[in-house]
């Protein structure tokens, strides 16, 4: 070490004036700054947490306590949250404009369990990560402000999936919470509702049995449920006998005339189970797996499944790849790959979460049509041949924002289809005459877009038979529109409709979260663009090509003749008419004799407005009498 220190000399020490030092009675485990508000936050052994302005060292801004143990984590969070954690595994919410205790959680409610080494918080889902012997994620739902009156939501926490059924006319629709609501299609009152479906665990799909009587839900815990949804009553769960993975779609289908029940999630397995009226147990277990499910089938999570009758069954995954089954055979007929632009971002998710068949295509079995639709990454659509040897006949992208694809939906003769993004807007195409042959079209005919929520769309579905299509979304609100955008109603609204009596729906009004939202606001091409100049020809550069002035290679082009000049001058001239007969008309009300007469004598003053008079001030010449008397008077006030 001597030699080191000699080799490297001896350290520079900091000027006095160019430190600053807080002392702490027992010193300090831990510390976090906060930028935004100026200060430093720090925690120690004396379990006391202080609130420090950095060109304030003498003494904290604020002192919090509560701890029994000592901090070693604090954290400073976006929304002015301060996250400590002592080493009796205790979790305290503190508001750092209040100094106040929000929540405690000790380590017998959250089942931390062990020596705590290092945590971390994720300010984007606000959690909160301990680690012990094992790994905890600690998910902290702050207190709400007080909610808008004007705004109507449908349920309390996100809505992940809704379903019309057609024998009842009703639209079911469930929650992250586990909650299920049966709603009436034709005037918006609620029906029926029922919790705790699925536990505490989120409910990410649902459809319905050929009759329409049951419902079938899939949730987060692994699990398929078949309900009498009219009362809440669960008839039959279906799971696997193992660990149970989570269900992220489920379609209700037959196979050589049985009628099967299919689940695919998180397992990377296709799920069948058999639906039988004389089956009375409550739990039952899937089929045998298909072997090329097994020995080829999807190598990661499966996030969407689609039925076209008689027996095509597609699936999708995370990493891209599609897969469409033959459900006789159990069979592998087709596989796609979604193919990765190099515009596309390297962190750009390519998973398909999203996939329709364009039925009335698909059982033509012809081979340069595209039958099967699929979302992809950058907000592209891709339309896909099952009979082709190039099976990509086109793709484009319906969000205007490039934003990702969150569902789809088409008419039943497949002329229209409806895209949703992540931002909530819905877009409509025709594609009737688009992707009938692999001519690498570009774009189809574009009808019409609006927004129709404030988040992630997660279903669509058009009502063929009333001309309506219905979405839910995150933002905890499902919503009923007419194919041409017009606004009937939002579930849960205190005015009911009536779905045949135009006048009674919301058109022409929007959603109110809708119309003050910042993003809503429409895009002018003008605004859009600021940088881009017009390019203005006039005649003589019309013959003369190569006199033109080109600005922007990609903006507007106006062509300007002789008459448009002409006419402009003649505007001009008689602005300028009418500018100096505005001056003469102000300058005869400027001295027209103005009087202000008031209730007494002293308000009714008459007076006269001054103008400038450009008087002569010159000196006047006084030779004439003989005399200066301005320099007479001078000298006989310096004689005295």
């Amino acid at each position: 070490m001597k030699k080191v220190q000699e080799m490297l000399g001896t350290p520079s020490q900091r000027a006095e004036g160019d430190q600053i030092i807080f002392r702490i009675h027992k010193g300090v485990k831990t510390f976090a700054v906060s930028k935004k508000n100026n200060a430093i936050v720090t925690g120690g052994m004396d379990r006391i947490i202080r609130i420090w302005n950095p060109y304030m060292p003498g003494r904290p801004t604020g002192m919090l306590k509560s701890h029994m143990a000592p901090i070693f984590y604090v954290y400073v969070s976006e929304e002015d949250k301060i996250f400590s954690i002592s080493t009796d595994n205790t979790v305290k919410i503190w508001d750092m404009e209040d100094q106040t205790c929000l929540f405690t959680a000790c380590s017998k409610n959250n089942g931390i369990k062990g020596e705590i080494t290092t945590c971390h918080y994720i300010s984007g889902i606000r959690s909160l990560c301990v680690a012990t012997d094992t790994l905890a994620i600690l998910h902290l739902r702050l207190r709400r402000s007080v909610p808008d009156p004007y705004i109507v939501t449908s349920h309390k926490k996100p809505v992940l999936c809704c379903k019309f059924n057609k024998v009842f006319r009703h639209v079911v629709s469930c929650s992250e919470d586990s909650v299920v609501k049966v709603w009436d299609f034709e005037s918006g009152k609620p029906v029926f509702e029922f919790g705790n479906a699925h536990g505490n665990s989120a409910i990410t799909c649902l459809t319905f049995d050929f009759s329409g009587r049951r419902l079938i839900t899939g949730g987060k815990d692994g699990c398929l449920k078949i309900w009498n949804y009219n009362n809440g009553q669960c008839l039959h769960t279906l799971k696997k006998e193992d660990r149970c993975d989570e269900v992220r779609d489920c379609a209700y289908v037959e196979i050589n005339k049985n009628e099967y029940i299919i689940g695919v999630g998180w397992d990377r397995r296709i799920n069948l189970f058999y639906d039988s009226t004389d089956d009375f147990y409550h739990i039952r277990k899937p089929q045998l797996h298909w072997q090329d499910d097994i020995n080829w089938g999807h190598k990661e999570d499966i996030l969407c499944v689609a039925q076209c009758p008689p027996n095509l069954l597609a699936t999708s995954s995370y990493d891209g790849e599609i897969i469409v089954w033959n459900m006789f055979s159990g069979h592998i007929d087709h596989r796609f790959c979604i193919p990765i632009t190099t515009t596309a971002s390297v962190h750009s998710q390519i998973g398909v979460t999203r996939i329709i068949f364009l039925k009335t295509r698909a059982v033509k079995f012809d081979s340069t049509t595209a039958s099967l639709v699929s979302n992809g990454p950058s907000g592209y659509l891709h339309f896909w041949s099952l009979f082709s040897e190039d099976p990509l006949i086109a793709s484009f992208q319906p969000s205007r924002g490039k934003s990702l694809i969150s569902s789809i939906a088409v008419t039943a003769d497949d002329s229209y289809i409806y895209a949703a993004d992540e931002d909530g807007y819905v877009y409509v195409h025709d594609i009737q005459n688009y992707a009938l042959q692999d001519t690498k079209e570009e774009t189809p005919k574009y009808v019409n877009h609006w927004r129709a929520h404030l988040g992630l769309v997660l279903t669509l579905e058009v009502i063929d038979e009333d001309n309506i299509l219905l979405s839910c979304s995150i933002d905890c609100t499902i919503r009923l529109w007419s194919l041409n955008g017009e606004y009937i109603g939002t579930f849960g609204q205190e005015e009911p409709w009536e779905i045949f009596n135009t006048s009674s729906w919301k058109h022409p009004m929007v959603p109110y979260e809708i119309l003050i939202d910042p993003q809503s606001m429409p895009v002018y091409p003008m605004l859009e663009d600021t940088s881009s100049d017009m390019q203005i020809i006039s005649q003589d550069e019309n013959k003369n090509p190569s006199k033109k002035t080109t600005c922007n290679p990609h903006s507007s082009q106006i062509t300007v003749t002789d008459e448009d000049i002409e006419e402009e001058i003649n505007k001009r001239l008689y602005s300028q008419a009418s500018t100096r007969r505005m001056k003469y008309e102000r300058s005869k009300l400027s001295n027209r004799w103005i009087k202000h007469k008031g209730p007494s004598i002293y308000h009714a003053i008459d007076y006269y407005e001054i103008d400038n008079f450009p008087g002569n001030c010159e000196k006047p010449d006084l030779s004439v009498l003989g005399v200066d008397i301005f320099r007479a008077s001078y000298q006989g006030a310096t004689e005295q």
